[in-house]
């Protein structure tokens, strides 16, 4: 059996590695005309961890990309346990991920999201997932999009439909009635198997890669109009919505005692409302 100090290493040994190859192919992307800056941050108890945070804006592909890891622990605040499985007595939590939210200069490219992290209470689990969210309709992309995502999924005996749904369920925006883009995949406490999760993990992670790079690629020689661009502010402004009123990934993190701009990170360079 792997015990749980292992299973803690592993989980953020593999985010770590995750993180460097994510900003390596995406500076790779932008030809080196732009290059990631780093910062790093812990938390105010030293013995509580933190986490790096890379960013990438204003290059000839990427308007803006963070690319995050953290491993952090500690107790959360009362009023919050009963929100996180496993929680709900002592509050004690260990957690470590990583999070990539990619904001495109070019309106025809969407912008995508992912995420996947381990995170240990009373119980142990997975979760995460990767969306996309464009501007402009494109069924050939929609396609490719889920077509690899189903396909990661049945390689590792992984329900494809159940995860599409919890996606296009969570992220949804109620006080508008619509989606936030053409979903993906979403899942969370996924506690049987470690080990076929872990793997499950990383070749989601791998595959992030490689969907991202395609849907580049495929439109980064597009050519677009002010109009068009004035389009992808005003669908910024959604992204924007939900992350402030529903992300669970920004509850967690104020919960946990996170970094605000690493939080706030995922947040796009400029939106608009009408």
């Amino acid at each position: 059996m792997i015990n749980s100090k292992f299973r803690k290493k592993m989980a953020s040994s593999w985010f770590s590695y995750l993180q460097s190859q994510i900003c390596k192919e995406f500076e790779y992307i932008e030809k080196n005309n732009s290059k990631f800056s780093k910062r790093n941050w812990s938390k105010e108890k030293k013995n509580e961890g933190g986490g790096s945070s890379y960013l990438l804006s204003g290059g000839k592909i990427f308007d803006k990309v963070g690319v995050n890891k953290s491993t952090v622990s500690g107790t959360f605040p009362k009023k919050f346990r009963s929100k996180i499985l496993g929680a709900e007595r002592k509050g004690k939590y260990w957690a470590s991920g990583i999070s990539v939210v990619a904001h495109m200069k070019n309106p025809k490219i969407p912008a995508i999201h992912f995420n996947t992290r381990f995170i240990v209470t009373s119980k142990e689990w997975f979760g995460g997932g990767m969306d996309v969210t464009p501007s402009f309709k494109d069924a050939k992309e929609k396609k490719l999009v889920h077509d690899d995502l189903k396909k990661i999924c049945i390689q590792n005996k992984k329900n494809y439909q159940k995860y599409k749904k919890l996606c296009d369920e969570y992220f949804y925006l109620p006080h508008r009635g619509e989606a936030r883009g053409i979903g993906g995949i979403f899942f969370d406490y996924e506690t049987k198997d470690w080990i076929k999760n872990f793997k499950f993990v990383r070749e989601l992670g791998l595959s992030f890669i490689d969907i991202t790079k395609k849907i580049i690629k495929r439109k980064e020689k597009f050519k677009w109009t002010k109009k068009e661009k004035e389009k992808q502010l005003f669908k910024r402004g959604r992204y924007v919505e939900f992350n402030l009123l529903y992300d669970r990934g920004t509850r967690f993190g104020l919960n946990s005692g996170g970094n605000i701009e690493s939080i706030f990170m995922s947040l796009p360079p400029e939106a608009k409302w009408k």
